[in-house]
């Protein structure tokens, strides 16, 4: 397999929730990854000798467990997943190798070679969530395309969602199959328009004539 080849994944939602996930690395960048694995609820674990401040105010509250030492291999035993943020290459490949010896998933940040998986952009609207990825190749453009999409995407969306999730039970309950309803329709006949406009209620009926 090409060096090019092995970085091509296979897209997946890691479910973290109350998870054990080690970030090893306490600088800026580090700080982004253990926000987030925070957000989606995972148990972190952060070694690094040293913290920046937000990292040192989230152990001060008990938000996230710090060891404030240099890295261990065993630092990973029994973790699910990790992930390497340090400044120095050849700690993050230890992390890795920790990683593949007991079978726990590492992203190194931006050093691909050093991941066994890669994290895209993401762009949440509520209940939608929209990732894009370059395989590593430039995470500059990822963050541009989210951005992108950020702008494209307003809240109107969100509504958008809950009123299809709405008919979607509907039909259901009606016995009928939701994959056999005619969705492209619904969204080729101008509800999204309707629903931009402040007419949800039009939009809902619109809806209902479609499918």
């Amino acid at each position: 397999m090409s060096a090019r080849s092995a970085l091509v994944g296979y897209p997946a939602n890691f479910i973290v929730a109350g998870r054990r996930c080690v970030v090893v690395g306490a600088g800026r960048i580090a700080q982004r990854k253990i926000e987030g694995l925070l957000a989606a609820g995972a148990d972190v674990e952060v070694v690094a000798p040293e913290a920046v401040d937000g990292v040192q105010a989230l152990a001060a509250a008990g938000t996230l467990r710090w060891d404030a030492r240099v890295f261990q291999p065993s630092d990973l035993d029994d973790a699910w997943l990790a992930v390497a943020a340090t400044s120095t290459p050849e700690v993050n490949h230890a992390v890795f190798e920790a990683g593949e010896a007991r079978r726990v998933w590492v992203n190194a940040a931006d050093d691909p070679a050093n991941c066994s998986f890669s994290l895209m952009s993401v762009v949440r609207r509520g209940d939608i969530v929209v990732t894009i990825g370059t395989n590593g190749r430039s995470p500059a453009l990822a963050t541009f395309l989210k951005d992108h999409v950020a702008t494209e995407m307003g809240p109107e969306y969100e509504t958008l969602l809950e009123v299809l999730a709405e008919a979607r039970e509907a039909i259901r309950a009606e016995g009928r199959s939701s994959e056999d309803a005619d969705w492209r329709r619904a969204f080729d006949s101008g509800i999204l328009e309707l629903i931009r406009a402040g007419r949800e209620a039009e939009a809902r009926e619109l809806l209902r004539s479609c499918l």
